[in-house]
């Protein structure tokens, strides 16, 4: 990958030499590196918030209580998960991040589900059925408030940032659902 950016942009520089614009070139470069750093910023504000309220939810047992409402839904989904098992709680708080559009936020999170999932794996080094399910839902990321794409949109001045929040559960219900049809279907065939 590193030599294909090293490609494009030495390409780039020539293509901006014989065209005589290396003074826009140089000032895109630079713009385009200021831009890419306010929006890291912005995000790892958004991370860190949730973060916080990730650990507070921890701390003050709350996350067991929402745990307890999606339940019903996680123990469908991953039918051969102990319900007192720590990992009913690691996917809740990654499909909780999701849901709210906050990826980056759910990463770590979904980290320590798919740990928290290898504990019941008795065959290590394998995947099993409940970590391709984890994969998919966290994958599809169903989002019922995209926050991060909502901040971006904001940040450069859009005229109405959240219109995206229909398009985008419609678009990640549909995509998760499709997702865990094949995954299941993909399982009754190969069983």
């Amino acid at each position: 990958m590193n030599a294909v950016w090293l490609v494009l942009f030495s390409v780039g520089i020539v293509f901006a030499i014989f065209t005589g614009n290396l003074e826009a070139f140089t000032k895109s470069i630079f713009e385009g590196a200021k831009s890419a750093v306010e929006v890291s910023l912005f995000l790892l504000g958004i991370v860190s918030v949730w973060m916080g309220i990730t650990r507070i939810l921890e701390d003050s047992g709350l996350i067991y209580r929402i745990a307890h409402l999606f339940r019903p839904v996680i123990s469908r989904l991953f039918r051969n998960i102990p319900g007192d098992h720590p990992s009913i709680s690691a996917i809740t708080l990654n499909v909780l991040a999701n849901l709210f559009g906050l990826g980056n936020a759910a990463t770590p999170l979904g980290i320590k589900a798919m740990q928290e999932l290898d504990t019941l794996n008795e065959e290590k080094g394998t995947i099993t059925f409940e970590m391709m399910t984890f994969i998919v839902l966290n994958t599809a990321s169903i989002q019922l408030i995209p926050f991060s794409v909502i901040g971006i949109l904001a940040s450069y001045n859009a005229v109405n940032p959240a219109g995206v929040v229909l398009p985008v559960l419609i678009a990640t219900v549909i995509s998760a659902l499709t997702a865990l049809v094949i995954l299941f279907s993909f399982r009754k065939v190969l069983k």
